[in-house]
C-alpha cells in the first residue's frame, strides 16, 4: 500500500472512531452525577447517629434545533432564531433522619427519597418577518411595505416528579 493510501485510511478510521465515540457519549451523559454528603466523621467523633444525605446532580444535554423553514410570502424564514431542545434530569435527593422513640416503638427513622426525574425543555425562540412583502410581479417585482412582525416563542418545560416518604426501624437512607 502506498503511504498516501495508508494516511487516508488512517484518517477515515480515526474519523469513524470519533463519530462512534460522539454517538455513545450522550447516552452515557444523560444520567446524573451522584454526590454523597459525607457525615461519617461527625457521626464517629460525636458518637451519635447523623442523618444520611445523598444527591444526584443532572447533566443537561443540548439537542439539535430545527432548521429554518421557508414560507411563501415571507422574506425571513420561519424559525430564524429557533428553540433549542435541552434534555436532562432534575436533581434527586435521598435523606434519612434518625428519630429515636419520637414516633413510638419500631419507628425510629424517617426517610425521604426524591428520585431524579427526566426533564425535557425548549429554550425561548424568536419569530421575525421583515417590513417588506415578497416581490410582487403585478408591480414589476417591487415589494410592498407592511408592518414588521416580531414574536417570542415561549419556553417549554416537561417533567414528572415523584417521591417517597417512609418511617421504620433500622438505619436511614
Amino acid at each position: 500500500m502506498k503511504p498516501t493510501t495508508r494516511g487516508t485510511l488512517a484518517v477515515v478510521v480515526a474519523g469513524v472512531a470519533v463519530a462512534v465515540g460522539a454517538a455513545a457519549t450522550p447516552a452515557v451523559a444523560t444520567g446524573g452525577v451522584p454526590v454523597p454528603v459525607p457525615l461519617d466523621g461527625v457521626e464517629k467523633s460525636l458518637g451519635i447517629e447523623m442523618p444520611k444525605l445523598g444527591m444526584e446532580l443532572p447533566l443537561l444535554i443540548p439537542g439539535v434545533p430545527e432548521g429554518p423553514r421557508y414560507v411563501e410570502g415571507r422574506l425571513i424564514p420561519e424559525g430564524a432564531l429557533p428553540q433549542v431542545p435541552m434534555n436532562g434530569r432534575l436533581p434527586g435527593v435521598g435523606l434519612g433522619v434518625p428519630l429515636p422513640r419520637a414516633l413510638g416503638a419500631g419507628f425510629d427513622h424517617v426517610g425521604v427519597d426524591l428520585p431524579a426525574s427526566d426533564l425535557r425543555t425548549l429554550t425561548p425562540g424568536l419569530a421575525l418577518d421583515a417590513p417588506l412583502s415578497a416581490p410582487d410581479p403585478q408591480h414589476y417585482g417591487v415589494p410592498h411595505l407592511k408592518m414588521p412582525e416580531v414574536g417570542v416563542l415561549a419556553p417549554v418545560l416537561q417533567t414528572v416528579v415523584g417521591g417517597n416518604l417512609g418511617a421504620g426501624p433500622g438505619t436511614g437512607k
